[in-house]
């Protein structure tokens, strides 16, 4: 028969903890949320990684899930967690976003190169055409003139515009001024020049708008030389279709800069630009 000791029912159950018996451990919940987290960062990665557009975040995506997934494995072998097996598939996946999109990388990458090659290739061909020399016995082409925009002449050649007038300066020829000269300094060169304007149009053309103006080798202006012996003659009148007018024009150089003159001028003030007649003078 049992022994009763106070307090103590003789035939309830025994004691939790027995003698010699050791304490059971508390119950754990298993971490599994990194394996978790790396299947859904390697599947996403790999998604991202396959279109060359969203390479570089499944290449970042993959590298979480290679993390999560060494870490959560690392669990799973430990007991701390049970979905080993998750965690492992979730690195596979991370490690080949990587590789895809590592793979991108060196196509996007040669890809660029190959265009920037190109483009510099092209550039150097374009380089080559215009420094390359003119044929022999090939004279070098001039610009064609436009009424907008003309191309520097040679004296001595004609400028046509749209409506059939035309313009000829001649070449610069040294002028001596006389006592009564007003424009010319002392000291300074003197050159004129004639101008020929041709009616070629259908209309009369009032050439009394008609200005010359001149500029040196180093682009300062010439001033004109006016004197007794009509230095300059000033267009005046109308010119009547199929007739021409010319006139005289000189112009005071500074001795620095006299070895070249620039000459400029319209038919009209309104309905002609202005046309360029450049070259030595000597």
């Amino acid at each position: 028969m049992p022994t009763n000791t106070p307090g103590q029912n003789s035939w309830g159950p025994p004691p939790v903890n027995m003698p010699g018996m050791p304490p059971q451990p508390p119950f754990q919940q298993p971490r599994n949320g990194l394996g978790v987290t790396a299947l859904v960062l390697g599947i996403v990665g790999l998604l991202f990684a396959v279109f060359p557009f969203s390479f570089w975040l499944g290449g970042i995506l993959g590298v979480l899930a290679l993390i999560f997934g060494i870490i959560g494995h690392s669990r799973g072998r430990n007991g701390q967690a049970t979905n080993k097996g998750m965690a492992l598939t979730g690195l596979i996946l991370g490690a080949v976003s990587i590789v895809v999109s590592i793979v991108w990388l060196i196509v996007v990458v040669t890809a660029v190169k190959d265009i920037a090659d190109d483009i510099d290739e092209e550039i150097k061909k374009q380089e080559k055409a215009t420094a390359a020399p003119a044929e022999p016995g090939a004279e070098p082409t001039e610009a064609e003139p436009t009424e907008t925009a003309p191309a520097a002449l040679k004296f001595g050649q004609t400028f046509a515009y749209e409506d059939g007038i035309k313009v000829t300066v001649s070449k610069p020829r040294a002028y001596k001024p006389d006592q009564f000269a007003a424009g010319h300094a002392k000291g300074n060169s003197a050159f004129q020049v004639t101008v020929t304007i041709v009616n070629g149009s259908k209309k009369t053309l009032d050439v009394s708008g008609a200005l010359v103006n001149a500029s040196d080798a180093e682009g300062a202006r010439a001033e004109p030389v006016f004197d007794g012996s009509n230095a300059t003659e000033m267009f005046q009148g109308n010119v009547l279709p199929g007739k021409q007018a010319k006139g005289d024009f000189a112009f005071s150089v500074s001795p620095k800069a006299d070895g070249e003159l620039q000459v400029e001028l319209s038919p009209t003030i309104l309905d002609h630009e202005d046309a360029i007649w450049a070259g030595p003078t000597k």
